[in-house]
């Protein structure tokens, strides 16, 4: 059943969800529903955002697919609970998805949650963005995500390895997007990322639109810098 969030009385969360999922829109309900019981309980996302799950969160990442090319590869940084990476995956179908994430309990959930509502474009690995292993199984990707991770100049430290030159790091941020890369700019030059710009998307299908910062690899350099 669709639980329905009361954000904004003109606000269809149905509609919105039917746009940015949609014939896969059962997909997000079931993660929707796994997100409010099992994640909750296993200490992944706070009792007080159950209310606001489909705004904040699953449609909040979902419409990501937006700015991610038909058959690229993406990579979610610091998966957690699978925000973005999940969302963007059932939006998605083309796009084959790898959640990195270093906690064995929220790898565990992960896997479960791509088992059981059936995502056979995604994958799970277990390990640190930086970890040699990692870079090795998950790395040339055409696109790395992350959510509220780290500050940008450090994400960028995790995120461009894993990216082929040429690629790009979408980070999901807040209002202080523009800050952040008038701030790390210099940083984020050294560590091989260019073309900073703020994107929005979900203008169509949501309250607010998601803020990104959106940077394309466009040198080597960075390898080595953690």
């Amino acid at each position: 059943m669709f639980h329905v969030e009361l954000v904004d009385e003109q606000w269809d969360v149905v509609g919105a969800a039917g746009r940015v999922f949609g014939d896969r829109v059962g997909l997000a309900e079931a993660y929707h529903a796994s997100l409010a019981s099992d994640g909750v309980v296993r200490g992944l996302i706070g009792p007080r955002e159950v209310p606001r799950l489909w705004v904040r969160h699953v449609l909040n990442c979902g419409v990501l697919g937006e700015l991610v090319g038909a058959g690229e590869s993406v990579v979610d940084v610091g998966s957690g609970a699978g925000l973005p990476g999940i969302p963007l995956a059932i939006a998605r179908p083309d796009v084959r998805v790898t959640l990195v994430e270093p906690l064995l309990r929220r790898s565990v959930y992960l896997q479960e949650v791509v088992d059981n509502i059936g995502l056979g474009n995604v994958t799970v690995v277990r390990g640190r963005a930086e970890d040699p292993g990692v870079v090795k199984e998950a790395g040339g990707a055409d696109v790395v995500t992350s959510r509220a991770v780290a500050p940008l100049d450090k994400l960028a430290r995790w995120s461009l390895p894993l990216v082929r030159v040429g690629g790009r790091m979408l980070a999901l941020k807040g209002s202080s997007a523009a800050e952040e890369i008038s701030r790390d700019r210099a940083s984020l030059a050294r560590l091989g990322a260019g073309k900073l710009e703020v994107v929005e998307c979900g203008g169509e299908a949501l309250p607010v639109p998601t803020i990104v910062v959106s940077a394309e690899r466009v040198a080597q350099h960075g390898r080595r810098h953690r």
